[in-house]
């Protein structure tokens, strides 16, 4: 069986051209699957640490950079651009844990999707309970989808996903806010391309955030998760109906 890589929107139906035009664009997804017992990167469902999130676009897992989303993106404006690329941000919160009080332990997943994309939905797997070596466990996980690291669900820019504070297995869809659906309608141009003067300029930083709760709680040592990003990337050479109708290459 063989695989086809496209760089750039994918646009599929019967006819591309005149009143009957049928053309949609696919249906995208990234995904990632972590589990807890996974401690080297580059290993599949391999987790992150303290301060570390993952990223899986570079196959398998890998330790990843968040970066700083560009001046003027949040506010609309046009992204400051620099010729010495994006600067990384600080790192995510270190594990917070204190023996017989609650714990906080952070653990993420960056996903970078071409800029102006639409966010359709996304999917939070709980599938085993993150439990350390002595076996504490999270007694709540929330999920905050935002284009940085966050430390709630406030101001997080895309989705969130309710806390699950009663282990249970199953498949959560994030929710959204009216502010956040439009947000989604496209991602941000928030980080720059690594190799200034490369296409595309911009990229969209997709930031899911994990928050661990739990008595005790230290670094998870088993448990599995897996989310699912589904968007469609939009041709941005659409014009009217006179320049590119039909997108650039039609």
């Amino acid at each position: 069986m063989g695989r086809s890589t496209f760089e750039g929107p994918i646009l599929s139906g019967d006819n591309r051209f005149g009143p009957q035009r049928d053309v949609g664009y696919a249906l995208l997804t990234q995904t990632c699957y972590l589990d807890f017992s996974k401690t080297t990167p580059g290993t599949t469902g391999y987790s992150g640490a303290s301060t570390i999130y993952v990223t899986p676009n570079n196959i398998p897992n890998q330790a990843a950079t968040i970066y700083n989303p560009q001046a003027g993106v949040t506010a609309g404006g046009t992204p400051s651009y620099s010729q010495t690329g994006p600067v990384a941000a600080t790192v995510p919160t270190a594990d917070a844990v204190t023996t017989g009080v609650g714990s906080t332990i952070y653990r993420g997943v960056v996903f970078t999707l071409p800029a102006n994309s639409i966010i359709q939905s996304v999917d939070f797997d709980y599938i085993a309970t993150p439990t350390d070596g002595s076996s504490n466990t999270a007694s709540s996980v929330a999920v905050f989808i935002h284009n940085q690291f966050i430390a709630s669900s406030t101001g997080a820019v895309y989705a969130s996903v309710a806390a699950n504070t009663a282990s249970t297995i199953g498949r959560t869809t994030a929710s959204f806010t009216a502010q956040q659906y439009l947000n989604c309608q496209a991602t941000l141009s928030d980080v720059q391309n690594l190799q200034p003067g490369q296409q595309p300029t911009y990229f969209s930083q997709v930031v899911v955030n994990i928050q661990m709760l739990g008595l005790g709680l230290a670094a998870p040592t088993s448990g599995k998760f897996a989310m699912f990003v589904r968007y469609l990337q939009i041709d941005q050479n659409i014009g009217n109906s006179s320049t590119y109708p039909y997108g650039n290459f039609d």
